[in-house]
């Protein structure tokens, strides 16, 4: 059973990375699910536990997946993009500063998602505007859907999974992870502002108030508004025990109500917004993930978690995890160390998150949304050289897990995990 239940797992990965014939994930991971269960790689008891774990996960998934899409048919991302313009005053260096921070915060609040998939195209449209090189402003956008979703339990599915086995509020989870979120920001600013010096020289054109069809860009207010109080919605939840799905729910009811009214969009696209088949993928993953664990890799891994919040076993757990991540993918990865960090309490756990978090940076096979980045850029016609994308995560890797790490350990001596 475990060679079964490890060949599948490389199954349902390859087929998320390849997508022959442009097939969605769930294509291999519904039925590589059915064939653990249907052996008895995975007790059907296990896989209702991994069903259960996983449903307000998935729900709330969706519901951000919803709210991101609206507030891009509201303009959000393009008044975004029209930002980025007037904020670089034609300078590169300055349009990659406000990137890195307007990146952070979509990632953050929206999800890494929103980032990969509504953001990265506006930054394509912005900087052919002004005419500058795209490739570090693009790079900027896949980095940061990873390494700013550390703040949130909201910016990431992963940390969806660690809020739910942490036991933390959601504010005391942003207040431990601020730090470690800020220092990780920081650190890969200035790897970027050195790796792409050379393309970072020179001007680009002055900006103007106006869109490319000449139309002039406002920011959506409604939009924002809802957002922000989605986000308070995060907080009363959280106090309240009540899962963060509802509030996320609220939020894209509220906006699909307003464009259903007004016209602007279909139920039909409100279902597709939900993108069904990565919700099933997700499910499907999470049973063969537990399946593998089941059949000794939990075992396995057990004597290599260390249990203390000490900053060497932060660091430890959080190397292992980013190891974890490149060679399984970081969903995977937090599936299987959570369960061997939890019992050392929430410090392991958020440094299982910094390690799946930012680890991806590595190689395109860490995360599910580097891989759906690198598809939006070649639809670009712009091309990703695997060799310098793995030199750049040489030196940001290291350079932003082992700073965050120490802020993470520095913020549970301050506040207390």
């Amino acid at each position: 059973m475990t060679v079964l239940s490890a060949a599948l797992l490389v199954a349902v990965l390859a087929g998320a990375v390849i997508r022959p014939f442009g097939l969605p994930e769930a294509t291999v991971a519904v039925p590589a699910a059915g064939v653990v269960m249907a052996t008895g790689a995975i007790s059907l008891d296990h896989a209702r536990a991994e069903a259960e774990l996983l449903g307000p996960v998935v729900g709330f998934l969706a519901a951000v997946l919803v709210l991101a899409k609206l507030c891009d048919d509201e303009g959000l991302f393009q008044a975004c993009g029209a930002w980025l313009a007037r904020t670089s005053k034609g300078s590169p260096q300055r349009l990659l500063a406000a990137n890195f921070l307007l990146a952070s915060v979509i990632t953050a609040v929206l999800s890494l998602d929103a980032t990969v998939v509504l953001l990265t195209p506006v930054v394509f449209a912005t900087v052919a505007r002004l005419g500058a090189r795209p490739k570090p402003h693009v790079y900027a956008c896949a980095h940061l859907s990873n390494t700013a979703s550390l703040l949130l339990p909201v910016s990431n599915l992963t940390n969806l999974l660690a809020f739910t086995a942490s036991g933390l509020s959601f504010t005391r989870f942003a207040l431990l992870m601020g730090p470690a979120w800020a220092v990780a920001i920081a650190a890969e600013y200035l790897v970027f502002r050195r790796f792409f010096a050379d393309d970072l020289k020179g001007d680009a054109a002055e900006p103007a108030d106006t869109d490319t069809d000449g139309v002039t860009v406002e920011m959506p207010v409604f939009a924002l508004a809802t957002v922000a109080c989605t986000l308070a919605g995060f907080v009363v939840t959280s106090a309240l025990g009540v899962e963060p799905a509802w509030a996320a729910f609220a939020g894209a009811l509220v906006l699909a109500g307003r464009a259903l009214v007004r016209g602007r969009t279909t139920a039909l696209a409100v279902v597709r917004a939900t993108s069904l088949p990565f919700l099933a993928f997700v499910l499907a993953l999470g049973i063969v993930v537990r399946a593998v664990v089941d059949n000794g890799l939990s075992g396995a891994l057990g004597h290599l978690v260390p249990d203390s919040s000490g900053l060497m076993a932060l660091l430890g757990i959080a190397a292992l995890a980013a190891l974890l991540a490149n060679l399984i993918n970081n969903l995977p990865a937090v599936l299987v160390l959570l369960p061997l960090a939890a019992a050392a309490g929430p410090g392991p756990i958020l440094a299982v998150l910094l390690g799946v978090n930012i680890g991806p940076n590595l190689t395109y096979a860490g995360s599910l949304a580097t891989l759906l980045w690198r598809r939006i850029v070649h639809q670009h016609d712009h091309d990703v050289e695997l060799g310098e994308f793995t030199r750049l995560g040489l030196i940001t890797v290291p350079a932003t897990l082992i700073p965050a790490v120490a802020a993470l350990w520095v913020s549970l001596r301050v506040f207390g995990s």
